[in-house]
């Protein structure tokens, strides 16, 4: 496979999107930005990164805040991955807004899209490459869980099924509107999905 790595801003995105990195957030309960603190000497936006290529999802879409993003980014991020980068329209206006965004791009064509945070640098390409055998003809998602917590913005998702159902204004947690989603659940352990969203979490 031949890798590149391009820009690409909010009004023209790329063709083949297969995953969707939501890079956009303030980090603010952890006080420095997320996608740049190392685990095992390297960032976490790195991993997630790494995760979704060796699961043969790429190329991967990386949504950022500010234009600075796609230099800091993009110097921890293994050359070799293909990424394209895009501007959130709102900056910080939160996942369900860049999911919208995101999932308009009328020349995005692929028939699924794995979502994955920056914070979650445990989990491995295994879990992606679950999603996809775990995702239902039925379903417009398939998501993994704990036991205890859902987690859906590391959901494996039918762009179109999911735009179609997020369009309408409704503004409320993202976990509360794909359970309502014709999906699956797929359980998974609970050290893999826990995510670093506060210095604690770091331990």
């Amino acid at each position: 496979m031949k890798f590149s790595m391009h820009y690409v801003d909010s009004m023209s995105y790329g063709d083949c999107m297969r995953s969707l990195i939501l890079a956009g957030g303030r980090s603010s309960r952890m006080g420095r930005d997320k996608a740049l603190i190392e685990i095992e000497g390297e960032a976490c936006i790195a991993r997630i990164a790494m995760a979704l290529a060796e699961a043969g999802r790429e190329p991967i879409r990386i949504a950022v805040a500010e234009p600075e993003d796609v230099e800091s980014y993009g110097a921890v991020i293994d050359p070799q991955i293909e990424v394209e980068w895009v501007l959130d329209a709102e900056p910080y206006s939160g996942p369900i807004e860049a999911l919208v965004e995101a999932f308009e791009d009328p020349l995005v064509v692929s028939e699924t899209i794995q979502l994955a945070p920056v914070d979650v640098p445990w989990v491995e390409s295994g879990l992606f490459v679950s999603l996809e055998d775990a995702l239902a003809s039925s379903d417009v998602l398939v998501m993994p869980s704990d036991g205890v917590w859902n987690h859906p913005l590391l959901a494996l998702v039918r762009p179109d099924l999911v735009l179609s159902r997020l369009v309408s204004g409704d503004r409320r947690p993202l976990h509360l509107q794909f359970a309502e989603m014709p999906h699956s659940i797929l359980l998974e352990d609970a050290e893999m999905l826990r995510n670093v969203n506060q210095p604690e979490d770091l331990k």
